[in-house]
């Protein structure tokens, strides 16, 4: 029979699709409905030292596609499919106290389920960095199974936190490292997409002692404008901030940094995050390199925790392990990185003349001369 659990950073998930840490997961009530609906996995919304507070309406739109016109927007019209999510949520609006209890409770009422806590502080001196290892600390204590450390929230003005403190290689090293040192459990590193190349930040988090890249969160966006009021289609007063994108549009970009993630580092653990809503999206991830994979905007659409959307990644799952029978997979595991080869530099793609191509140089620069080949 198919094995649908898979063991990922030393801990064992009943099946390897997790829901990421976002407004699904806000909640005691959420987080147990999940649990209940087989999710493998929950990772906590982003928990703080201190409370903050969101800003005023709504904190998540969804962006919809007409299907016969390049029209898009977050009205909701007949025939429009999802194209995207928009949020510029903070991180919870409850702070470490209120949460220690409640993880408590979660892990008492589903022991076998995996609890990942996600947890921000800042980092521009030895106090903030201290409130890492407290947080880390009291989330372990309450029986969390690992730790995700938010370095990528896509939304915050503090240059020491969120994806301000993701692109800094040196504060990304230091921070997993201090966590790393106060903690028993393992610890994943999320990173932003918005940087020149992701792979520089993993290695700093893999220096810092990191047993996991979660990748990737949201892309720093915009929402739209409203063409006949001249108003964006989110906003407070007429303003508006940067948020993260999401959803179905973001699965080809997100997956791109996953190939450079897998390729860089082929022996660490990575959990794959953007665009999933089914089995077949989640296998692209699981293709690359990904042992986990978190999913967002597909669950806050299907009951706010994705019932349908978890029974019918484990069915996937399920019905792809007795179709690849043949070949001995039994689990997860047994293609994990498959094809991650299959990404190449342009160089390696086949041309009709192998010759006339030079990378865009004026010569062939790096290539043996004809009478060399």
């Amino acid at each position: 029979m198919a094995d649908l659990s898979t063991t990922f950073t030393g801990i064992r998930f009943k099946n390897p699709f997790l829901l990421s840490s976002a407004p699904p997961t806000e909640s005691e009530s959420n987080i147990l409905r999940a649990f209940e609906a087989g999710w493998g996995g929950v990772v906590t919304k982003t928990i703080g030292l201190h409370p903050v507070v969101n800003v005023l309406g709504p904190k998540t739109k969804f962006l919809r596609a007409d299907a016969d016109s390049p029209h898009l927007s977050m009205k909701k019209r007949a025939g429009a499919a999802l194209h995207s999510s928009w949020n510029w949520e903070l991180i919870s609006d409850k702070a470490l106290d209120w949460w220690v209890p409640r993880l408590g409770r979660i892990k008492q009422a589903y022991p076998e389920h995996m609890l990942v806590a996600s947890i921000m502080a800042g980092s521009g001196n030895d106090t903030e960095l201290k409130h890492w290892q407290t947080l880390a600390l009291a989330c372990e204590n309450e029986g969390c199974d690992a730790l995700e450390l938010n370095l990528s929230c896509p939304h915050m003005d503090r240059q020491d936190m969120g994806s301000n403190l993701g692109k800094d290689k040196e504060l990304v090293s230091i921070v997993t490292k201090v966590v790393k040192e106060g903690s028993k459990i393992p610890v994943w590193a999320k990173l932003t997409p918005s940087t020149t190349d992701i792979v520089v930040e993993a290695r700093g988090a893999f220096l810092g002692g990191a047993d996991a890249i979660s990748s990737s969160n949201t892309f720093t966006s915009l929402p739209l404008f409203d063409a006949d009021t001249l108003e964006f289609e989110v906003h407070v007063d007429g303003l508006v901030s940067t948020g993260g994108l999401g959803g179905p549009a973001i699965l080809p970009l997100s997956l791109a940094k996953m190939s450079q993630l897998t390729q860089a580092f082929p022996d660490k653990s990575f959990s794959g995050i953007g665009g999933i809503s089914t089995f077949a999206h989640a296998l692209n991830y699981v293709l690359l390199g990904c042992g986990t994979v978190q999913v967002c905007t597909a669950a806050m659409l299907d009951h706010a925790i994705g019932p349908n959307v978890i029974r019918a990644l484990n069915d996937g799952l399920r019905l792809f392990l007795e179709k690849n029978a043949d070949k001995g997979w039994t689990r997860v595991d047994d293609f994990v990185g498959l094809r991650r080869d299959r990404v190449v530099p342009q160089s390696r793609i086949r041309r009709p003349d192998e010759k006339a191509y030079h990378g865009g140089h004026e010569t062939a620069e790096g290539y043996a001369a004809p009478e060399e080949s």
